[in-house]
């Protein structure tokens, strides 16, 4: 079961209650227009139609889970311009257990491909929504030039970036890329490959 640290969040331990997660709080919104929901959902089309691994579209749909998780966003004096919620750190050891590292390694650094490409790419910054600008800098910054070369030499390096894409693109309001349910099946799919990954070791 994981839970954040020092906060009275909402706990996961097993697929039904990650999917009950979305179900009960996914209809917040997260800084955006969209809901934590309708951004999920439009992260992993954008996935599916670049025709992403099976591991990295379940990635896309749940890289934001640390949120929900850390449940920080609805408090009053709570401000992410100001104070970071780990949810990339928090998602990626909800995920873990679940789906493996082909799924949480890329939620882990998604944040770290975001401060990348700040540095990297200098009209980066002026693409991302307000939000993403002012949670920038409580989660560091852009990156030194050592730590984008430490980034860069990562094995999750490219993935990350690819979900960082889409976790930028995948901000459209009103625009409908259907359910949750829709996904049950690469869901169910994906977790069942990393259990029998795990037995086989």
């Amino acid at each position: 079961m994981v839970r954040d640290p020092g906060h009275a969040g909402s706990t996961v331990s097993d697929l039904d209650g990650l999917v009950a997660l979305y179900e009960t709080r996914g209809r917040e919104p997260y800084g955006e227009a969209l809901t934590q929901t309708q951004h999920a959902l439009q992260c992993a089309a954008l996935a599916r139609r670049a025709g992403a691994s099976d591991a990295l579209v379940v990635a896309a749909l749940f890289h934001d889970v640390g949120h929900l998780v850390a449940d920080l966003q609805n408090d009053a004096a709570f401000t992410l311009a100001e104070r970071d919620d780990d949810h990339e750190l928090i998602g990626a050891r909800v995920l873990a257990p679940l789906f493996g590292p082909a799924v949480a390694l890329p939620v882990s650094l998604h944040v770290t491909a975001k401060r990348w490409r700040c540095t990297r790419e200098p009209h980066y910054f002026d693409l991302l929504s307000a939000a993403s600008r002012h949670t920038l800098v409580a989660q560091g910054g852009p990156l030194s030039e050592g730590q984008c070369r430490r980034f860069e030499a990562h094995p999750g390096f490219h993935a990350a970036l690819d979900l960082r894409s889409w976790d930028d693109q995948g901000k459209i309001e009103g625009l409908d890329v259907g359910a949750m349910s829709d996904y049950e099946e690469l869901i169910t799919t994906t977790a069942a490959a990393w259990s029998r990954a795990r037995l086989e070791r």
